[in-house]
């Protein structure tokens, strides 16, 4: 019996992501331009949050995600009287995305091969998300508010596979930028 056969059916799928050399083809593909426009110099250090001590990534995504969640229980809770509102937080998350991608993609090409390829279903997911969350934006510009709430909970359902495999990442394979100082701390009491 292999170590992961007794493992819940999300983590024999991430495990199988993890290995799948298939996406090492488009992974090299991508390589070398995220690293000229994300993964090198001042912009790298500045996206890779090395003036904060540790990763920004997982903090910008905060804000997509709060937003659109937001949006979504304005939708549930407060109805069609508050779509403006709900198109204003989905608009917000959508600005917000890209820096949030911005600053992944120069995690990602300091990452190992193994977590290229969970990275790269992360970002190609959580594109799918941001594409669902404009078509949601554009359906409620239109006055069509049960569409825009509709595609707002569907964009809801796939960014939370993407937050999933992000949170794979920075959790259980550790990929994000910290201070060398955190490596060297004792643990705490």
């Amino acid at each position: 019996m292999s170590p992961d056969e007794g493992s819940p059916r999300i983590v024999r799928w991430t495990l199988r992501l993890e290995d799948a050399t298939a996406l090492d083809r488009p992974v090299r593909a991508l390589e070398p331009a995220i690293r000229v426009l994300f993964g090198t110099g001042t912009r790298a250090s500045v996206l890779r949050g090395e003036w904060l001590g540790h990763a920004v990534h997982p903090v910008l995504t905060d804000i997509p995600l709060g937003t659109w969640t937001s949006a979504s229980l304005l939708d549930l809770l407060g109805g069609p009287d508050t779509s403006a509102a709900a198109q204003k937080l989905i608009g917000t998350g959508l600005l917000a995305a890209g820096p949030t991608a911005w600053a992944g993609w120069a995690e990602w090409s300091a990452a190992t091969s193994r977590d290229k390829r969970v990275g790269l279903v992360h970002a190609v997911t959580n594109g799918v998300a941001i594409g669902v969350y404009t078509a949601s934006w554009v359906a409620r510009r239109r006055g069509r508010h049960g569409t825009g709430a509709g595609l707002a909970l569907a964009g809801a359902a796939v960014s939370g596979l993407g937050a999933y495999l992000g949170g794979h990442l920075t959790e259980a394979r550790k990929v994000a930028s910290r201070h060398p100082a955190y490596d060297e701390a004792p643990p705490g009491l």
